[in-house]
């Protein structure tokens, strides 16, 4: 029996679908302004374990992770590049795409962008107008947070404190220095769509509410994200979605830990601001899946050189009792004996791990086990087929169907093969220019040009643009 850590009711509780075997869960995905960095990371794979691990289980799961493309970040990054907020936007969200694949992330089945959803959005703001919960000052559309009378109850903050302490900025249009906004009326030159209010864009916090209710429904079984959202982004979602449909809006609420860099917050001014792409430029994606598994995904955790590197070690461990699985199958010389190993039991072992609140750190400890048994056989040399079949089986459905931890002999996944491919063209063509081989260099250049990648030459080296299709 699956029981999940609910951040709403502050226990953990069985694990009941509103429809099984359906499961509707939505993450909070990334605000596209730069490349997502390495706490990111550990919510973003730490969801797609619990989701790989939901279909282990059988459900059948529909997973949302929405795009934040109009923004703050986003509106100032553009200002500092001189770009559009679109072409900033669409920059990171390509990106964002490869460093998923790259940390072998399954892709969700809708990634919604807010700028595609303003329609429902504002349709969301008038219910809360119309009910009295929003008001408009100037174009300016605020939520009365005084009137959900439920306000606090996902973070457990008291509003009556919040307000004495002045946490939030002070904004003289409010009401309540608590009230957030829903709709803001666009300064001079920043993008904007219309509204029945002003000339403007959405709020953050009522872009997932708008997006989530959309795909998943009024009321749907998981919301995840991190701990640092939990307050006032989720509190806030919860404030809007309930008051608006007057429905219970989500069932069960999972929240990340955070992540510390060598025992610091991490932060650009501290020097210890990591993104995800640099860690894999160094560390395969099953070192770093292995070096957060090995963590309760709700607790903090601390990063470190020493302990990614020992997480790479372990994943080699695991590769390599693979890897002689895969060896004795092709060599298809076996023992008839029937084998003493029971599978079931290493199966039901790792349940109990994981449908205690998801424990990865108790799973991934049997995984090492399993493997050092499994070890332990092939070396007396005494094993039939099928004790091979049944093992292998153990790790392509739990080792690497729920945790992603099995590496392929080919490390590399389609897009970073193509930059590696191109690095080496590249290469060639410079030592061919070097060597005064224009013919050849100029025919790189051309082939490469036919299929829309341009090489652009400078003083600092060569660097290439891909064409739109």
């Amino acid at each position: 029996m699956l029981k999940i850590y609910n951040t709403l009711t502050k226990q953990k509780e069985e694990f009941v679908p509103l429809n099984p075997p359906i499961v509707k869960m939505y993450m909070c995905g990334p605000t596209v302004y730069d490349y997502f960095h390495i706490g990111n990371a550990r919510s973003f794979i730490m969801s797609d374990i619990i989701r790989r691990y939901l279909e282990y289980k059988g459900y059948k799961v529909t997973f949302v992770m929405n795009i934040t493309d109009i923004d703050d970040k986003i509106i100032k990054k553009s200002i500092e590049e001189n770009k559009t907020a679109k072409d900033v936007s669409e920059f990171y969200i390509k990106e964002f795409f490869r460093d998923i694949e790259n940390l072998k992330i399954k892709k969700a089945d809708t990634y919604p962008k807010a700028t595609e959803f303003m329609k429902e959005m504002i349709e969301m703001i008038k219910k809360l107008e119309q009910k009295g919960i929003a008001y408009n000052v100037n174009g300016n559309v605020f939520y009365d947070v005084s009137k959900f009378t439920e306000y606090g109850k996902l973070s457990g903050k008291n509003i009556s404190e919040l307000e004495a302490g002045s946490r939030v900025e002070i904004n003289e249009e409010k009401k309540h220095p608590l009230d957030f906004a829903l709709w803001k009326k666009a300064k001079e030159g920043e993008p904007y769509w219309d509204s029945p209010w002003s000339k403007g864009r959405p709020g953050w916090h009522i872009e997932c509410s708008a997006m989530s209710c959309s795909l998943l429904g009024h009321s749907f079984d998981i919301h995840a994200g991190g701990n640092d959202l939990i307050f006032p982004h989720h509190e806030n979602e919860i404030a809007q979605s309930e008051a608006a449909n007057n429905k219970p809006f989500v069932k069960y609420w999972i929240h990340f830990g955070f992540l510390n860099i060598n025992e610091e917050k991490m932060s650009k001014s501290l020097g210890n601001f990591f993104t995800a792409r640099d860690i894999l430029k160094q560390y395969s994606a099953e070192a770093i899946r292995l070096f957060f598994s090995q963590a309760h995904y709700r607790g903090p955790l601390n990063f470190s050189e020493d302990l990614i590197k020992a997480a790479e070690k372990g994943t080699e461990k695991i590769k390599n009792s693979y890897d002689r699985i895969i060896e004795e199958l092709n060599r298809k010389k076996f023992s008839q004996n029937e084998i003493n190993f029971n599978f079931n039991l290493w199966y039901e072992k790792f349940e109990q791990a994981m449908d205690d609140d998801f424990n990865t750190s108790n799973a991934i400890a049997l995984i090492f086990d399993f493997a050092r048994e499994i070890n332990k056989v092939i070396d007396d040399d005494n094993f039939n087929e099928q004790f091979l079949i049944n093992a292998k089986s153990f790790f392509d459905t739990v080792v690497e169907g729920v945790f992603g931890l099995i590496k392929s002999d080919l490390d590399l996944s389609s897009s970073s093969l193509e930059e590696k491919l191109l690095e080496i063209l590249i290469k060639i063509r410079n030592q061919a220019k070097n060597e005064k081989n224009y013919a050849l260099s100029d025919k790189i250049r051309d082939e490469l040009n036919k299929i829309g990648i341009i090489l652009q030459d400078s003083k600092s080296g060569t660097t290439y643009k891909k064409l739109k299709k």
